[in-house]
C-alpha cells in the first residue's frame, strides 16, 4: 500500500498552512478572543462564522477559510454566548436578529473593535446562526482619506440646523459621520459637547487629540431603548452636537427636528439615495394631516443633505461618489414659498447650483479613469425625485 500524503498536501491550496495553526478539537470560551485576533492579522476585513461551515475571512474582497474543519452545533453555542451572551439562542428563536459591538483588548493599550450581527439561518435541516464580524480601524478615518469635496466640508459645520447622510446600506454613511466628527473635534477651537446615539457603536475617538472637545457615545438598545429617546435625553444635556445613528421612523425624525430648532447641531443618516428623495421620504414617514407642518419644520433646520455610494475603483478597492446640496437661506425661502409637494423637483432643479448631482460626480471619476462605464452609466440614472431605498 503506498505511504499516505501528508495532510498539509491533501489540503490543496487552502492547506492548513493558512488555517489558524492552534485549531482546537473543539472550540472553547478562551479560545474565540485569540482565534479572532489570528484574524485580524490575517488582514481579514470581515470574518463569518456559520453552522456546519468552516469559519470564512474576507481578505481585500476574497474569503479564505480561517478553520479547516466546520462549525457545529457546540462551537457556535461557544461563539454565540462569548459574543453575545447566553440568551443569544432565545433571542434568536424569537425571531429578531442581533446587532451588536465587540472588543477585545489584548492589552491595556489596545483596543480590537468588530461591528457584529448574528441572523438565523437555516443549515441541514435545522435552525442555526451565522454570525458576521466587521473589523474596525482603531479610529476614524479623516476626511482626507475619504476624498471629501471642499464644497462638503465647508458645509459640515453649520451653527446650528441638520446634515443628513443618506445612502443604501453599506454605502458608508457611518464612516462618513465619524470622519466628519473627527475633523470638527480636531479644530484649533475643538467641537465642545458631543452626544452620540448609534446601534451599534462603530468607531471610537479615543485616539483623537482634542481638548476643546466632550464626546459620550450611547449604544442603542443597550444604553437606551431607541433613537428618539436618545435625541430626547440629548436636549436635556446641554450638547453643541447631537448625532443620530439613524432617522428611520416618524418619532426619530421628530425629535431630530426639534432639536435642530432649538438651537443645536444634528447630524443624522437615512436609506433614501438622492437629495430630492431625502426630503420627500422623511416628509412621507408622517401621518397625511400632519404632513404639511412636518415639512416646512423640516426645511427651516435642514441645511445639508449629502448621498453616497460605494462602487468598485478600476485599480481596486471602492470609491465613495456622492451627490450633495446646500440648503443655504436662499434655498430654503424659496422652497417654503412653494407648496411641500412640489419640492421634489424643484430641489432637483437647483441642485446644480447649490451642489453637485450624481450624475456629475460620476463623469468625473469616470473621465479620470477611475470607475468604468458601466459603473458610470448606473450612477448617472441612479438617483431623482422619485428614488428610494
Amino acid at each position: 500500500m503506498a505511504a499516505r500524503k501528508p495532510v498539509s498536501i491533501l489540503k490543496g491550496k487552502d492547506n492548513i498552512a493558512s488555517t489558524w495553526p492552534d485549531e482546537p478539537p473543539r472550540f472553547t470560551d478562551d479560545m474565540v478572543d485569540d482565534f479572532l485576533l489570528w484574524c485580524v492579522k490575517k488582514n481579514s476585513s470581515d470574518i463569518t462564522i456559520q453552522t456546519d461551515r468552516p469559519v470564512y475571512n474576507e481578505i481585500y474582497g476574497v474569503l479564505y477559510p480561517g478553520t479547516y474543519r466546520p462549525v457545529d452545533a457546540a462551537d457556535m453555542n461557544v461563539f454565540l454566548t462569548k459574543i453575545y451572551g447566553p440568551e443569544a439562542g432565545a433571542r434568536l428563536a424569537s425571531g429578531n436578529d442581533l446587532d451588536l459591538s465587540y472588543e477585545i483588548r489584548p492589552d491595556r493599550y489596545t483596543r480590537i473593535r468588530f461591528r457584529v450581527n448574528v441572523t438565523a439561518v437555516l443549515s441541514r435541516g435545522r435552525d442555526s446562526a451565522q454570525i458576521t464580524m466587521r473589523v474596525l480601524p482603531s479610529e476614524p478615518p479623516t476626511m482626507s482619506d475619504l476624498n471629501v469635496e471642499d464644497d462638503v466640508i465647508n458645509s459640515w459645520n453649520p451653527r446650528q440646523g441638520m446634515v443628513i447622510v443618506t445612502g443604501p446600506t453599506g454605502s458608508g454613511k457611518t464612516t462618513l459621520l465619524a470622519a466628519g466628527i473627527r475633523m470638527l473635534m480636531e479644530r484649533k477651537r475643538g467641537a465642545g459637547k458631543i452626544v452620540c446615539y448609534e446601534s451599534p457603536i462603530e468607531y471610537v475617538y479615543d485616539a483623537i487629540k482634542s481638548p476643546r472637545s466632550l464626546i459620550s457615545q450611547t449604544e442603542i438598545p443597550r444604553h437606551l431603548p431607541d433613537f428618539a429617546r436618545g435625541v430626547r435625553n440629548a436636549l436635556r444635556r446641554k450638547p453643541n452636537i447631537i448625532l443620530v445613528g439613524e432617522a428611520r421612523d416618524t418619532e426619530t425624525i421628530a425629535a431630530a427636528i426639534e432639536a435642530s430648532q432649538t438651537g443645536h447641531t444634528v447630524f443624522t443618516t437615512t436609506h433614501t439615495i438622492g437629495v430630492a428623495a431625502t426630503i420627500q421620504r422623511m416628509v412621507s414617514t408622517f401621518e397625511p394631516n400632519e404632513r404639511s407642518e412636518r415639512a416646512y419644520a423640516l426645511m427651516e433646520t435642514v441645511r445639508l443633505v449629502v448621498t453616497q455610494t460605494l462602487v468598485p475603483k478600476l485599480s481596486g478597492g471602492r470609491l465613495g461618489v456622492r451627490e450633495w446640496m446646500r440648503f443655504t437661506d436662499e434655498v430654503r425661502d424659496k422652497l417654503m414659498d412653494m407648496d411641500f409637494k412640489d419640492w421634489p423637483s424643484e430641489i432637483q432643479r437647483i441642485l446644480p447650483f447649490y451642489g453637485q448631482p450624481m450624475a456629475k460626480s460620476a463623469e468625473k471619476f469616470f473621465e479620470a479613469g477611475e470607475i468604468d462605464r458601466r459603473t458610470y452609466i448606473m450612477l448617472s440614472s441612479s438617483t431623482g425625485a422619485g428614488g428610494g431605498e
